[in-house]
């Protein structure tokens, strides 16, 4: 069922990231979203160093309406999956690049037990921009203003793709 196109005032997007060195990296997410006027919260949540600070800003952003979760991080990367575990709103993991190029973190984000989905994406920038698309995507739904800008970014995009490589 879509929403009515009255004006969105409050954040529908939550972006957490596990340090304030992630930034470099969910920076991409966070200006995604703001080039689609979509509003997002940000801030540094450890699974492991602030549980309480998650689990209090979870019940929080429920309660003020943030429909999608954003969850970056690098090395043990449990973020996403303790996130996930602990609401049910849909949670998109961005494995961070790290020691091991970030393949440590994309296996802690995507290797989730059956019964706590985690939608993960690509290591790095890529992952962080389509995180925020993804969003957006899901959003659309809901929201026709958000699908309009969808199909728009959608058909600008399709052009910039020469047909042919010279």
């Amino acid at each position: 069922m879509k929403k009515d196109k009255k004006k969105i005032n409050h954040s529908l997007v939550g972006i957490i990231m596990g340090s304030k060195s992630d930034w470099g990296t969910m920076k991409h997410c966070s200006d995604t979203l703001k080039n689609f006027k979509i509003r997002h919260d940000v801030r540094v949540i450890s699974a492991h160093r602030t549980p309480q600070r998650l689990h209090k800003y979870l019940k929080e952003a429920e309660k003020k309406g943030i429909e999608i979760i954003i969850a970056g991080a690098g090395g043990a990367a449990h973020l996403a999956g303790v996130t996930a575990s602990i609401t049910t709103l849909p949670v998109l993991g961005i494995p961070i690049e790290s020691k091991l190029k970030g393949l440590d973190s994309l296996l802690s984000t995507v290797q989730m037990p059956s019964g706590i989905p985690v939608g993960t994406l690509a290591i790095g920038k890529a992952g962080s921009i389509n995180s925020a698309l993804l969003a957006i995507s899901m959003l659309s739904t809901r929201y026709p203003n958000v699908l309009n800008k969808l199909k728009s970014f959608r058909s600008k995009f399709e052009k910039k793709v020469p047909n042919k490589p010279y």
